[in-house]
């Protein structure tokens, strides 16, 4: 054998070792993908009426992109937080409403992408829609982007009513012109569900459950979604009408970091 063989043959060994590390790593990581305990479910196997409309898998938040994390559009909850949104929706349907859940589950690579793109001055593409009032720098010091949420532990979700029959919805065009989130309903960004006052994920006190302002039919809806969910062991946050917990939580100190994926059940059920 020459020495020029000899060589390309030592590369060849060199390149092959190299190759069989990185696939071993991609194994590894594959493997080590965090799964969500026994006891989350998919809200769907729960109760399929439940409207989803999971915002953070789209470019329509107040990020402007998909959300690290969920790689589905689905709503993954604790159980029994899940079964007691099907009681609450057992109550609503028979008044001709139904829950829309905007975001359910949130794992904690989700709430690091919020923290990046907050510490992130310059990148202020959805202000004129979810934060036209607030100054990005004010977004930690005034509770709106936290290092951890509730979210993460499995207990909490954001929700909205819709009138029955549930009319489509078109989808965010990234790039389309801004409307601020507490603008009349007629002219921000439209949405299936009843007038709350605001839009969802809107960052002002307007979004706050009982802010005065909030009167009629606006305050009557947000007073129907509360009332009805509390009745059933669910805790509303104040600042946030759309924001509610299970209580008690399965996991009151625990963040999870799964994604938000039907492969994180699979080996739940």
């Amino acid at each position: 054998m020459t020495r020029l063989s000899m060589a390309v043959r030592g590369l060849v060994t060199v390149l092959a070792a190299l190759l069989a590390v990185t696939a071993a790593s991609a194994t590894a990581r594959a493997t080590t993908e965090p799964k969500a305990p026994a006891d989350f479910v998919a809200l769907r196997s729960v109760d399929p009426t439940i409207i989803e409309e999971i915002r953070y898998f789209t470019p329509h938040n107040f990020v402007g992109e998909r959300i690290d994390g969920y790689r589905q559009p689905l709503c993954i909850l604790t159980r029994p937080a899940a079964e007691a949104l099907h009681q609450a929706q057992q109550r609503l349907l028979v008044q001709g409403y139904s829950l829309k859940v905007y975001d359910c589950y949130r794992p904690q690579r989700s709430v690091d992408h919020f923290v990046r793109w907050a510490k992130d001055l310059e990148d202020q593409a959805m202000k004129g829609e979810f934060y036209p009032n607030v100054d990005k720098t004010r977004l930690f010091e005034d509770g709106y982007i936290a290092e951890k949420s509730g979210h993460s532990r499995g207990s909490t979700m954001d929700l909205t009513l819709v009138r029955l029959p549930a009319l489509p919805t078109r989808p965010y065009v990234p790039g389309e012109p801004l409307v601020p989130c507490f603008a009349p309903q007629g002219e921000r960004f439209p949405d299936n569900s009843v007038d709350m006052g605001t839009g969802y994920d809107c960052f002002d006190t307007l979004s706050h459950t009982l802010d005065p302002r909030i009167q009629g039919q606006q305050r009557t809806n947000r007073l129907l979604l509360k009332d009805t969910l509390e009745g059933l062991g669910f805790v509303n946050l104040a600042e946030e009408w759309w924001h509610f917990t299970y209580k008690p939580e399965l996991y009151p100190d625990t963040y999870f970091n799964f994604p938000v994926s039907r492969k994180s059940l699979i080996q739940s059920h």
